[in-house]
C-alpha cells in the first residue's frame, strides 16, 4: 500500500488482500489494523462491512479483467481471444498464490445473492460471460447466449479444480474451452462473414 494513499484507498486495499486470501468474514479490527485505519474512520467512509465488501470487490474487478481479457488492440480471431482467458487463468495459478475467482469466492462465501458483494460479483462474471458472447457473434456461432455460459461454466470449474487440488491447471481450460469451440463449429483465425 502506498504511504500517500487515503483511509478509504488502504481500507479497499487491505480488504481486498484479506478478503481474498482469508474470506470475507474476517474481523473488522483485522481490516482496520491492517489498513492503519480506525474502526470509527471506517464506519464514516463505509456504512458497513457489506458495503466495504462490495465496494473492495468493485475496485479490484476491473484490474482483474485486464489480467484476464485480451485487449481491444489484440485483433486475432474470436476463437484465440476465448482461448487467451483460458491460457491467462492458467498463467495465474501457475504463478501460485492462486485462491480461486474473486467474485465465485465471495458469493459461495456471503451464500445470499441479494447481499451487495454477491451483486458485484454476479456482474463482473456477467462481464466475461458478456465477453465470451461478443466473441461468439462475431465468431458467427449458432447459439452464443449458450456457449457463453457454457464457457464461463469452463473458466468457473478450472478454478474451482485449481483450489481444490492445489496445483497448476495444465491446460485444461483452455484444452476444455478449445473442445466445445470445435464442437461448435468455431475454428481457429476464423471470422464470420456478414
Amino acid at each position: 500500500m502506498s504511504t500517500s494513499a487515503t483511509p478509504r484507498e488502504r481500507l479497499l486495499d487491505a480488504a481486498g488482500e484479506l478478503f481474498y486470501r482469508d474470506g470475507v468474514n474476517i474481523g473488522v479490527d483485522a481490516l482496520c489494523k491492517a489498513a492503519g485505519v480506525s474502526k470509527k474512520s471506517m464506519y464514516q467512509l463505509f456504512r458497513s462491512k457489506d458495503e466495504l465488501i462490495a465496494e473492495s470487490l468493485a475496485s479490484r474487478g476491473p484490474a482483474y479483467q485486464t489480467l484476464l481479457h485480451p485487449g481491444a488492440e489484440d485483433d486475432r480471431a474470436p476463437r484465440e481471444r476465448i482461448l487467451t482467458v483460458f491460457e491467462r487463468q492458467d498463467d495465474i495459478v501457475a504463478a501460485g498464490n492462486y485462491l480461486g475467482c474473486p467474485y465465485v469466492s465471495t458469493a459461495v462465501e456471503l451464500k445470499n445473492p441479494e447481499h451487495p458483494g454477491s451483486v458485484v460479483a454476479r456482474h463482473f462474471k456477467q462481464q466475461l460471460t458478456d465477453f465470451f458472447h461478443r466473441e461468439l457473434v462475431k465468431a458467427g456461432a449458432e447459439d452464443p447466449s449458450t456457449l457463453a455460459v457454457q464457457l464461463t461454466m469452463i473458466f468457473d470449474g478450472a478454478a474451482a479444480r485449481a483450489v481444490v487440488r492445489a496445483q497448476p491447471l495444465g491446460g485444461i481450460g483452455a484444452t476444455t474451452a478449445a473442445a466445445l469451440l470445435d464442437a461448435a463449429g468455431i475454428q481457429a483465425g476464423e471470422l464470420a462473414l456478414n
